[in-house]
């Protein structure tokens, strides 16, 4: 398996670097935050602990609010890629796809749901809520672009799709990330004195 190129490698801890992101493969040493271009979360500092609301481990998780800056001036759409850099094999496991964002500084709202989205690992069109394994560290890396076209692609497309659709179109990109540790899931059972 091939390196993370250095110039997004030295924006991630060694857990995150898996050599398939994204952003490897739309992105460069150019376009990485031009002009100022950034994505962060009112809910999480880079590299912060995700919280257990946004994973599997809460009964009601949501996906996380994120906001960015104004992409280059003519950017025409922000595409979000969020995908699980622990994962093995050749492509990290898709956690969120989302277009059809203005080409403006925005953003998500906490389990806002976003105009156009795309199918995740396990096939559906919605936020993946992280579930690792109990004790488990994986790390979760949010990847925006912005596009100097408006994309064409039709909600339900898959990863694939969306990589085809931004090659050649990418003018700004940007990541954040967030690990997060498999904890046991909350216990739902009823008090004693429920009843």
């Amino acid at each position: 398996m091939t390196e993370l190129p250095q110039w997004i490698a030295s924006k991630l801890p060694s857990g995150a670097r898996h050599p398939g992101l994204a952003i490897a493969r739309l992105g460069d040493e150019r376009t990485l935050a031009k002009g100022g271009f950034a994505l962060s979360s009112p809910a999480f500092a880079a590299g912060d602990q995700l919280d257990p609301c946004f994973t599997a481990k809460e009964e009601d998780a949501v996906a996380p609010p994120l906001e960015w800056t104004a992409p280059p001036p003519g950017s025409q759409e922000i595409v979000i890629v969020v995908e699980d850099a622990s994962s093995e094999g050749a492509e990290p496991q898709c956690h969120w796809l989302v277009w059809g964002l203005p080409g403006q500084k925005g953003k998500l709202l906490e389990g806002e749901t976003p105009p156009r989205t795309g199918k995740n690992a396990q096939g559906n069109s919605e936020w993946l809520l992280p579930n690792p394994p109990l004790g488990e560290t994986r790390h979760y890396v949010f990847q925006a672009f912005a596009t100097d076209l408006p994309l064409t692609t039709m909600p339900g497309a898959t990863r694939d799709d969306i990589i085809k659709a931004l090659t050649g179109q990418v003018t700004a990109c940007a990541v954040l990330h967030a690990p997060f540790t498999g904890t046991p899931a909350d216990d739902y059972a009823p008090a004693d004195d429920d009843f």
